[in-house]
């Protein structure tokens, strides 16, 4: 015989309609995400694999990103390097120019000119930081006071007022440093008081020298031999000055090489991690569809079942 419950009957079939709707969400998440599953747990056995791949994924990409900030600073750098390089090498060419016309008419205001110049590359700017500064990145690593009791002097001037050339300059002694590889750590800062010094103390003896005997007008024989003097070291600083900007450029090379290099690395991961989440989606939609039928197949079970009567059976 036969035994007929309603309670029964309707658990089960309840049962059989929620599992077929957490099939179907399942299936439907698998194929909206293209992944075999959404956290770790749903990987299994596999989950401890994922994890590490997800790990190196992310240092990689860590590294990465710090290369190509580190790679645009150094980019922004030589812009400045080459700056202060071009104005010592037209410094040299403009007192050339003067010695060769025998006449100092504009010397000193072209001399002025190129010495703002050199001053604006050292406080050349990345992001808002001063990239010569240090570990001082908000002051302006070349900062001339003004003279008492003469507003309007010119920089040149306001170098000339200072103890020594080493005075125009507040950075400290720190240097920019990155991690750019688990092994790979670079030094990339360079300091303005190493690269213009020199460069200044130039600019700084011939402003002395026009304040003690102008540099205008014809041109003396001993005005002569202390201007061509100043050419020669000017032509220094801008050697030395290119010789620093090399070495920022070796450093740019380096650093593409290496963002190169965790690229290609992190194809490699992002392969095998694809290989491990990825769901096979011909699969994901054949399972989508079979749920879908259990669910609508489990629906249509618990519908007929309100129409089952016990009279049916005494009947």
């Amino acid at each position: 015989m036969t035994r007929v419950s309603t309670y029964g009957s309707y658990q089960a079939a309840l049962l059989d309609l929620m599992s077929a709707q957490s099939r179907a969400n399942a299936a439907q998440t698998k194929v909206n995400t293209e992944k075999n599953a959404t956290d770790l747990v749903g990987f299994g056995r596999g989950s401890e694999t994922v994890s590490a791949l997800k790990s190196s994924q992310t240092r990689i990409q860590t590294f990465i990103d710090t290369g190509k900030t580190v790679a645009d600073r150094l980019e922004t750098q030589d812009l400045a390097m080459g700056r202060v390089a071009d104005a010592s090498t037209a410094a040299r060419q403009a007192i050339a120019d003067a010695i060769a016309a025998g006449r100092m008419d504009t010397l000193m205001e072209s001399l002025e000119s190129l010495f703002m110049e050199a001053q604006d590359g050292l406080n050349m700017k990345h992001q808002g930081k001063y990239l010569f500064g240090g570990g001082i990145i908000d002051q302006a690593p070349v900062d001339l006071p003004e003279i008492p009791g003469q507003p309007g002097a010119t920089m040149m001037a306001k170098l000339a007022a200072l103890p020594d050339e080493s005075a125009a300059f507040r950075n400290d002694q720190l240097k920019q440093s990155s991690w750019l590889d688990e092994n790979v750590s670079m030094n990339t800062g360079f300091l303005a008081d190493a690269m213009g010094a020199e460069l200044f103390a130039v600019f700084r003896d011939i402003q002395l020298a026009h304040e003690a005997t102008p540099l205008t007008g014809q041109m003396t024989d001993a005005q002569k031999a202390f201007l061509t003097t100043q050419m020669g070291r000017f032509e220094t600083a801008a050697k030395n000055m290119v010789d620093v900007q090399a070495i920022n450029g070796g450093m740019q090379s380096r650093v593409e090489r290496l963002v190169e290099s965790q690229e290609s690395r992190k194809i490699s991961v992002d392969t095998i991690l694809s290989g491990k989440t990825d769901a096979n989606m011909a699969e994901a939609v054949v399972e989508l569809e079979m749920a879908q039928v259990a669910l609508q197949a489990s629906a249509q079970v618990v519908s007929q079942l309100r129409q089952v009567s016990l009279l049916d059976y005494l009947r």
